[in-house]
């Protein structure tokens, strides 16, 4: 009795310390145009430890959002000058190193509102490591099924039911599928990923004016 009451016990023990690890962690991303909430996954640990890390040590403050592509993408992590002048140029603040790639695919794919790691291309960086800084979110366009078929066909690949639905009805950016490292996801705030989607750009895809990070920071489980 005493042996069957100790292994309920560790069992019980189990599952609360697996729920705990369950839990994930959200960030809350302040801009000067809105503020967007994200979660991070637990099955891209490396990569939500390290957002965690330059959360924590505010390395994203007043970093701005430098590179948005309208129907595709918003990209942020690159640190600029403090100025608010079109011309102001990069701070150099590329961290010295790099996130080993943890894609978990199908699992996660492009659909609007994933949080992704940005990386070098595949002829410089064939094992798909991801800048330690810098990140996107996806906006992307919305496909018909005529559209994905032709991919599939062009590009060899079998989309899940899933995936061509959240491509269907959400949009997404599904080229990109299998080749980045995908760790969280927005949970609110897509308005303001939108609103910052639609900013003017330059030909360098560069907002005229500064879309800015005013902070992030971790919110309580």
């Amino acid at each position: 009795m005493k042996r069957i009451l100790f292994l309920l016990c560790i069992l019980l023990f189990s599952t609360f310390l697996s729920a705990e690890n369950d839990k994930e962690t959200k960030v809350l991303i302040v801009t000067n145009m809105g503020k967007i909430t994200v979660k991070l996954y637990n099955d891209t640990p490396l990569h939500r430890d390290n957002f965690i890390k330059l959360v924590q040590e505010n390395k994203y403050d007043s970093v701005m959002f430098h590179r948005v592509i309208k129907l595709f993408m918003i990209q942020a992590g690159e640190k600029y000058a403090p100025d608010d002048s079109v011309a102001a140029k990069s701070a150099g603040n590329e961290a010295d190193y790099k996130i080993p790639a943890e894609i978990v695919f199908p699992k996660y794919f492009h659909k609007r509102g994933q949080l992704c790691a940005a990386r070098q291309s595949d002829n410089v960086n064939p094992g798909r490591a991801s800048s330690a800084n810098q990140f996107y979110i996806v906006t992307g366009k919305h496909y018909t099924d005529h559209e994905l078929d032709k991919m599939e066909i062009e590009q060899n690949v079998k989309l899940t039911p899933e995936q061509r639905d959240a491509y269907k009805t959400a949009g997404g950016a599904p080229h990109l599928d299998g080749t980045y490292t995908i760790f969280g996801e927005v949970v609110k705030g897509m308005k303001v990923v939108q609103k910052i989607e639609l900013v003017i750009t330059d030909a360098s895809d560069r907002p005229l004016k500064n879309v800015r990070i005013k902070t992030m920071k971790l919110l309580k489980k």
